[in-house]
């Protein structure tokens, strides 16, 4: 790889992180290019299936990442209307053991701090902040990144590893703007303290209920839990990290029962999302130039596994293009071939998901609870054997 071009990626998110952390493993340089003005993360904590631990594996950073991790006992299914549980899933030494790897959850910019510290370390890695990639441009031996300065970075490959808004991807798949949900998220973080003492549960929890959803666990050394709330309330337009009301919060939770009520009580200092995904495309490369993470697949919450499919996105693409040295073309397409049947698997039961399972009402959700409540830890370590078994690379 000597004297060749670096590749350039565009964002500086945990996908990108990934990226930059993967290629170097495989000796390859890159630059990445952050529009911030400092390398950050907002957000609280993300669920980490085992998926995600074989792509720390895979990428260096397990170690660290393991000890930034809270590890629950059981993925923990409650209706919120009657607060009854419903189901749950062991996580304990079973689940290790069919997986090979824990289920954690994590602080979000604790995760990103582990990548950050990864990637400064590195000398292959070169990292730029208030660097916006707006647009390319390509020949037949390289592809010249635009920043939102105009100034040009050039490089061999360029990875848009630029989120939802990706600018790469409006010139790459040209399909306009994400598709808008409805359903608004808001997200706190208690003081574990404050939390209600008989919901102090190790577990990662949801309370389902008619179009409306709660989840919550704990975080940073139970320091914290993390506090999601979701209504489908229609919401026509985008919107990220707005500060709102505790009273705004509660409107679309006054149906579902006391005890879940209460905990929404308990949060404070409340930011909204409303969510947006797209539908799957298959048109990730052009050229010189890939996508990754949610600039290809971008994904509802209800799968929790946004995080973990970038950071498989990033184990196959390292490998593709470590396993065919000189030869992009090859390596970018079997890259897309690899990962588009899985994310857009992923993209599609994340939907099917928020609509069965966390927001159905009347005699929807009790066929949910029916069927649920009928199957055991083993039945659902079979129907997530997909996920939870894969690595982001073929067998």
């Amino acid at each position: 790889m000597a004297g060749a071009r670096p590749v350039l990626i565009a964002g500086g998110g945990i996908g990108g992180l990934a990226t930059a952390l993967g290629l170097a493993q495989k000796g390859i340089a890159s630059i990445l290019l952050e529009k911030a003005s400092a390398l950050g993360e907002i957000g609280a904590g993300i669920q980490l299936g085992p998926n995600a631990f074989h792509a720390f594996d895979y990428l260096g950073v397990g170690e660290a990442a393991r000890s930034m991790a809270v590890y629950i006992d059981q993925l923990r299914l409650m209706d919120a209307l009657t607060a009854e549980e419903i189901t749950h899933v062991d996580l304990r030494d079973a689940f290790r053991s069919r997986f090979g790897n824990p289920y954690g959850v994590v602080h979000r910019g604790d995760l990103h701090g582990v990548f950050l510290k990864a990637c400064r370390d590195h000398e292959l890695i070169e990292l730029r902040v208030s660097s916006e990639v707006t647009g390319y441009d390509q020949d037949g031996s390289s592809v010249t990144a635009h920043l939102a300065s105009g100034d040009d970075v050039a490089g061999r490959l360029l990875i848009g590893a630029d989120g939802l808004w990706s600018n790469i991807r409006k010139q790459v798949t040209a399909d306009g703007p994400p598709l808008v949900s409805g359903h608004t998220t808001y997200r706190s973080v208690i003081p574990t303290e404050e939390m209600p003492e008989d919901l102090r549960w190790n577990a990662a929890t949801l309370w389902a209920g008619p179009k409306c959803h709660i989840v919550h666990y704990p975080l940073s050394g139970w320091k914290v839990f993390n506090l999601v709330v979701t209504y489908h309330n229609d919401a026509p337009e985008p919107v990220a990290g707005q500060p709102v009301s505790d009273e705004e919060v509660m409107q679309g939770f006054r149906h579902i029962h006391a005890r879940a009520q209460a905990i929404i009580r308990h949060g404070r200092n409340w930011r909204l999302w409303v969510l947006c995904d797209r539908d799957p495309v298959e048109r990730w490369i052009d050229g010189r130039v890939a996508l990754l993470g949610d600039a290809a697949h971008p994904m509802l919450q209800y799968f929790a596994q946004g995080a973990c499919q970038a950071m498989e996105d990033a184990v196959c693409l390292s490998h593709m293009l470590g396993s065919h040295p000189g030869d992009h073309a090859t390596a970018l397409e079997k890259y897309c071939q690899q990962r588009f049947p899985r994310t857009a698997r992923v993209q599609l039961l994340s939907r099917a998901i928020g609509e069965h399972i966390y927001h159905p009402a009347g005699e929807h959700a009790r066929l949910r609870n029916a069927i649920m409540s009928a199957k055991s830890s083993e039945d659902w370590y079979k129907d997530l054997a997909w996920l939870y078994g894969g690595t982001g690379l073929g067998s």
